[in-house]
């Protein structure tokens, strides 16, 4: 990306299940959900949303090769995206262990999201 516009910033917990994926999408959700861009088209080059690029920066804590990278990248609705992972966010405890709901253990999963976007 030559040119960042603007950077959203958001964090995605899955309580129960221990699902990294689930807590990553939400994540990026939680980052671009409650933001509007507009004019963002008239910043990028031929004034067309399909030249934007959007990086996504997560932060995972747990089962990092569990992540689904194409699930993350359909949270993004335009532009071309790429993801970065890297180590962090936080694993902790829910108190209780569900068995309906998938749970493995009492974990709770929580990833951070840095979304950038420019050209």
């Amino acid at each position: 990306m030559d040119q960042v516009l603007f950077i959203q910033t958001g964090t995605g917990i899955d309580v129960h299940g221990q699902n990294v994926t689930k807590a990553a999408v939400r994540a990026v959700e939680n980052a671009i959900l409650s933001n509007s861009m507009p004019g963002i088209e008239k910043n990028l080059p031929g004034e067309r949303l399909e030249s934007m690029k959007v990086n996504v920066r997560l932060a995972v804590p747990l089962d990092r090769e569990k992540l689904d990278i194409e699930k993350v990248k359909e949270a993004i609705p335009y532009g071309v995206v790429t993801v970065d992972v890297t180590d962090g966010g936080m694993a902790t405890s829910s108190g209780i262990v569900l068995k309906d709901k998938n749970d493995e253990n009492d974990l709770m999963y929580m990833v951070n999201a840095a979304v950038e976007v420019g050209y």
